[in-house]
C-alpha cells in the first residue's frame, strides 16, 4: 500500500461526483475521484428538467452542452388522471430556463467528467474503492484497487460517497431505508421510426398512466426513442408475465403510446431495475457526505434523478468547503446541508405519491403542488411547473459560495 493525501475523495464519477468534484478543483481545492466504471458507460435517466441549469452554468458547460445537438425538452406531454385525455404543460410557466434536453446520458456524464478533469481533478477511472479509514471515528480515506493493480490507500479531509445507487456508504453503515410503498420495477428497451408530436412538443417526454403503472417514452437526437413501463414489484410477480410480455401487454393496451409505437422497430434488448426508492438515514458524519444516488433515489416519474445530483453537488461543494476552511463548524456545515437537501427530497416524494393518485384531476394536482411548495406563487400551474422543474427545492443556505 501507498498513501497519498488530498482535500477532497470523491467516490464516484456521475453528475454528482463530477460536479462536486468539479466545483471543490475550481475553488483550488486538491481532489482525487475514483470512478468503478471506464466512461463512456451506459446508464439510464436520460430526461433532464431545468433545475439542472444553475450547476451546468457554474460549470461553465452551457455552451458546451447546447452544441452536442441533444432533442429540446420544452416540457411535458400526460396521460393523467381522472379521465383526461392528453395534455401538457411547459417549462416557461414555471421558471426562467424555458427547455432543457433529453439526453444520451454515456456522453452527458462524459461531458461532466471531462469538466472535472480540465479544472484540475486526479480522475482514476476503473477503480474499485475496497474499504473506508478512519482515525479516531472520523473517515480519514479509502482504500482502492485500479483494475489488475495492488490494493492503495488515499488520504483526505473529507469523503464524498457519490456512487450512485451502488451506495457505498449506505450500504457499509446500514443507512438504506426503502420506501416501502414505493417499490417499483422497470422494463425499457428503445426503438427506431417512433411517431413524435409536432412543433416544440417533439421533444417532450410523454408519460401515460396504465392501471397498476406506468409509461414513459423519451425521444432522443438519433431517432431512437425509449419506452419504459414501471409498475410496482408485488405486480409484476402476480401478473405470472416476464418483464418483457408484461411491458409488450401494457404498450399495446396504452391510449396514446400504442399510437406512437406503432411500425416502429425495436432496436435493444430490455434491460429491467427494481426497488429504487430510498432514502439514507444520515447524509453526513464525521469526515463523509453522501450526495445524489448515494444519499437518495425518487421514483423516476418527475426525471428528478440527474437534477437532484446536480444540485447535490453544489451543495455538497459548498458544504466541504466551509469544513475544508472552518473545520470546527463542520458538524454545524454536516446539519445545514442534510437539513437543506431532506427538505428538497421530502418535497419530491410528497408530490410523487400525491401524482400518483388517479382519483384527481388535472387541478387537483396543480392544487397539491401549490400545498406542497406553500409559495403562494403566481397560480397553482404554475407552482406545478416550479416543482416538476427542479427549480423549487433545495433553499439556498449560500451566497456566492459562502454560506449565511
Amino acid at each position: 500500500m501507498s498513501g497519498q493525501h488530498f482535500d477532497v475523495i470523491v467516490v464516484g464519477g456521475g453528475p454528482s461526483g463530477s460536479s462536486t468534484a468539479a466545483l471543490l478543483a475550481k475553488e483550488g481545492r486538491s481532489v482525487l475521484l475514483l470512478e468503478r466504471e471506464k466512461f463512456p458507460r451506459y446508464h439510464i435517466g436520460e430526461s433532464l428538467i431545468p433545475g439542472m441549469w444553475p450547476t451546468i452554468e457554474q460549470l461553465g458547460l452551457r455552451e458546451r452542452l447546447e452544441g452536442i445537438g441533444f432533442v429540446k425538452k420544452y416540457g411535458g406531454s400526460l396521460v393523467w388522471g381522472r379521465g383526461l385525455p392528453l395534455w401538457h404543460f411547459s417549462f416557461k410557466e414555471g421558471g426562467p430556463y424555458p427547455y432543457t434536453f433529453q439526453v444520451r446520458r454515456a456522453d452527458f456524464d462524459l461531458l461532466l467528467l471531462t469538466r472535472a478533469r480540465e479544472l484540475g481533478v486526479r480522475v482514476i477511472e476503473d477503480a474499485t474503492v475496497r474499504n473506508p479509514l478512519f482515525q479516531d471515528g472520523r473517515m480519514t480515506g479509502v482504500g482502492y484497487q485500479v483494475r489488475g493493480g495492488p490494493l492503495t490507500e488515499a488520504h483526505a479531509d473529507v469523503v464524498v460517497d457519490a456512487s450512485g445507487q451502488q451506495r457505498w456508504l449506505g450500504r457499509y453503515f446500514d443507512m438504506v431505508e426503502w420506501q416501502e410503498d414505493l417499490r417499483n420495477f422497470a422494463v425499457w428497451a428503445y426503438f427506431q421510426d417512433c411517431a413524435r408530436e409536432e412543433g416544440e412538443k417533439q421533444g417532450n417526454i410523454l408519460a401515460e398512466r396504465r392501471p397498476g403503472g406506468w409509461i414513459w417514452f423519451i425521444p432522443f437526437s438519433d431517432g431512437t426513442t425509449g419506452v419504459g413501463y414501471v409498475t410496482p414489484t408485488r405486480l409484476l410477480g402476480e401478473s405470472g408475465l416476464s418483464p418483457e410480455e408484461l411491458f409488450e401487454e401494457q404498450v399495446a393496451a396504452s391510449q396514446q403510446v400504442s399510437k406512437m409505437v406503432a411500425g416502429a422497430n425495436r432496436v435493444s434488448g430490455f434491460r429491467t431495475i427494481k426497488d429504487w426508492s430510498y432514502t439514507c438515514s444520515r447524509f453526513h458524519g464525521p469526515g463523509w457526505l453522501v450526495v445524489g444516488d448515494a444519499a437518495t433515489f425518487v421514483d423516476p416519474l418527475l426525471s428528478t434523478g440527474v437534477t437532484l445530483a446536480l444540485r447535490g453537488g453544489t451543495t455538497a461543494a459548498a458544504t466541504v468547503a466551509r469544513i475544508l476552511d472552518e473545520p470546527e463548524d463542520a458538524v454545524k456545515a454536516g446539519e445545514r446541508y442534510e437539513e437543506a437537501y431532506r427538505r428538497f427530497v421530502d418535497r419530491l416524494f410528497g408530490f410523487v405519491r400525491a401524482f400518483y393518485d388517479q382519483t384527481k384531476g388535472r387541478d387537483d394536482y396543480f392544487d397539491d403542488a401549490q400545498k406542497i411548495l406553500g409559495s403562494g406563487g403566481p397560480s397553482p400551474q404554475a407552482d406545478f411547473v416550479t416543482l416538476v422543474s427542479g427549480l423549487a427545492g433545495i433553499e439556498e443556505f449560500y451566497e456566492g459560495g459562502e454560506f449565511v
